[in-house]
């Protein structure tokens, strides 16, 4: 099974990094963390991105905030998907990293997922790769069908508990 590698540009990045580690993890996919930065280690970050492919990896992740360069120095690099996840890290609520990360110019795209969305990124790392793994597509539609009985499960709780009508 291919990896997924995520960066962080941070270490402050970390507890949204978590969740999308733990997701992969629970799915059973194997994964790599870095902190490189688009600024400060642009070079360790090109150079991983760059031999991503021969290493193993078959989706990237990269999180980051504020000007929220890296998922693009990433993709500029590969032709791996690139998933960005824009952190909410500054004044502007995560707004800043959202716009850098998904207004990228034609020719190197980068798949955006919700602020701070780390689940969402590692959930549609294992998509990607399921593409050639039933195995993967199986442990996919059950963790869907485990959320929908959630949901109905709540469902008839709260109609139970709050519903007046008979």
């Amino acid at each position: 099974m291919k990896k997924v590698g995520i960066i962080m540009g941070s270490d402050s990045d970390r507890p949204i990094v978590e969740k999308a580690v733990s997701t992969l993890k629970d799915l059973g996919i194997p994964c790599r963390v870095h902190v490189f930065s688009a600024h400060r280690t642009p070079e360790e970050a090109r150079a991983f991105a760059l031999s991503a492919r021969e290493n193993g990896f078959g989706v990237l992740i990269a999180a980051a905030g504020m000007a929220a360069h890296l998922a693009g120095a990433i993709a500029a690099n590969t032709t791996l998907p690139v998933i960005g996840i824009p952190l909410s890290s500054s004044n502007l609520d995560g707004m800043d990293a959202l716009l850098s990360t998904v207004q990228m110019p034609s020719g190197i795209p980068v798949a955006t997922v919700a602020i701070n969305g780390g689940v969402n990124a590692a959930l549609l790392s294992a998509q990607i790769l399921a593409v050639s793994d039933p195995d993967l597509a199986d442990k996919l539609q059950q963790l869907r069908k485990e959320a929908k009985e959630k949901v109905l499960e709540k469902d008839r709780r709260i109609s139970e508990e709050l519903s007046t009508a008979e």
